[in-house]
């Protein structure tokens, strides 16, 4: 096994895993293939689309692989010819039953968003956020049985800045965890990179985002409010109530200004803020987004809209 130039299967399917495939791409490693989800019907008319890896893969000219499960004997088989050294899963969304695990020779590496063993799960970017954590990152860890529990060979680490909101996170975490990929894999092939034991008792699960989760409750402390907008952007997007529409909040920030009335009570400030009196503190809503309307920010917004002493949710 040439340990400069490893055979490697890649498993990814959204945004989050083109970069790392992008970069061993451009590696001197041989990608000999390239898994990802099925084609599915997807936005509003709900046509058939390609994954991101996909798209990716094809233009590059990669072969690529979507079966329905990893757990069919026939979809193993495949697998098992292709040979690889290694394995990199990054977001692939599919379970790799410990039969998979076992095909490559030195096993599956996954690209996880989150600091190890802080947030496991399907949801570690917005968690993290929503949480108030002041930091982040990518773990590489070494597959095993179980939800993201495997030995983490590299951590790499990001901070959540008070301006920081998912889109900009995970944009930030796919390119770390595709410089890490390329760090790991000549140590771990040599045998100089041990894995470390993940603490469970340190662990949380970071649940699938459901777009119900995104209405904001006005009597919740400014502060939390706040980083659930920034956690929910780009998806689903933190939303209120104005006039019975939905009414979308893409960004906002913490004020020190006090305002009197019930929580969810819109003050407009002299200097076109829009002010949100919470269950603790003042939120300043900084863009905006009516059904059917493009998002706007605080002042466009008021241009011919008096809300002043309105009540939202």
């Amino acid at each position: 096994m040439n340990c400069q130039q490893l055979r490697v299967v890649y498993a990814g399917t959204p945004d989050f895993a083109v970069p790392a495939l992008a970069a061993l791409h451009d590696s001197a490693h041989e990608l000999i293939g390239v898994y990802t989800q099925p084609d599915r019907p997807a936005g509003r008319g709900r046509k058939v689309a390609m994954s991101a890896v996909k798209t990716f893969a094809l233009e590059a000219g990669l072969p690529v692989f979507q079966p329905l499960s990893l757990k069919d004997e026939a979809a193993q088989a495949e697998l098992a010819a292709l040979a690889p050294d290694i394995m990199v899963v990054a977001a692939y969304g599919l379970i790799l039953p410990e039969s998979v695990l076992r095909i490559p020779a030195l096993g599956c590496i996954n690209i996880h968003a989150s600091l190890l063993p802080r947030w496991r799960g399907a949801a570690p970017i917005q968690r993290a956020i929503e949480a108030g954590d002041k930091e982040t990152g990518v773990t590489i860890m070494q597959m095993a049985k179980g939800l993201d529990t495997g030995d983490m060979l590299l951590k790499k680490h990001l901070p959540i800045g008070p301006d920081s909101i998912a889109a900009g996170v995970h944009d930030a975490l796919a390119e770390l965890g595709a410089q890490g990929v390329l760090e790991v894999l000549p140590g771990l092939c040599e045998g100089t990179l041990k894995g470390e034991v993940q603490d469970d008792s340190q662990a949380n699960y970071a649940a699938k985002i459901s777009k119900e989760e995104a209405r904001i409750d006005w009597q919740r402390p400014a502060a939390e409010i706040q980083r659930k907008i920034a956690a929910f952007n780009p998806f689903p997007v933190a939303f209120t109530e104005l006039d019975g529409k939905a009414l979308r909040l893409w960004r906002a920030r913490l004020v020190s200004e006090a305002v009197s009335g019930a929580p969810g009570t819109v003050t407009v400030s002299p200097g076109k803020d829009i002010l949100v009196a919470t269950g603790d503190g003042t939120l300043a809503l900084e863009l905006l987004q009516l059904p059917g309307k493009k998002a706007l920010d605080a002042a466009t917004f008021l241009n011919g809209r008096d809300i002043a002493g309105r009540q939202l949710g």
